[in-house]
């Protein structure tokens, strides 16, 4: 069963890899109980790029993009093969998460969205 995210932005949280509170280290806390709300303005962009800029500088981002590049699925088999941390799986999709929301931001100068926990 998945969990989504829906607002200004949309999509699904990685299943048993993302947090449903990923957003939380890009600036703003999601609000409990049941769902997690956000609201990022433009005065939130210095944080979301901030949290965008530690995981990158964490990340393999090369190696980890390349594996995920058009793959629809993966398992814990192929992660192996190639060397990739269940870690490093958890921080490209917050990575995702956070370019989303950096975008949204730019272009419509607010981001909203809840998050199912």
């Amino acid at each position: 069963m998945g969990r989504y995210y829906n607002g200004d932005i949309e999509g699904k949280f990685w299943v048993a890899v993302q947090a449903s509170n990923a957003a939380d280290q890009f600036g703003f806390e999601g609000v409990e109980p049941s769902q997690l709300e956000y609201g990022f303005e433009s005065e939130h962009i210095p944080f979301v790029k901030e949290g965008i800029k530690k995981i990158k500088d964490r990340l393999n981002y090369k190696k980890v993009h390349e594996f995920f590049e058009d793959k629809g699925w993966y398992n814990q088999d192929e992660l192996d093969k190639n060397n990739i941390t269940r870690e490093e799986v958890s921080d490209y999709a917050d990575l995702a998460l956070g370019e989303k929301i950096l975008k949204c931001i730019e272009e419509d100068g607010a981001c909203y969205f809840t998050a199912e926990c």
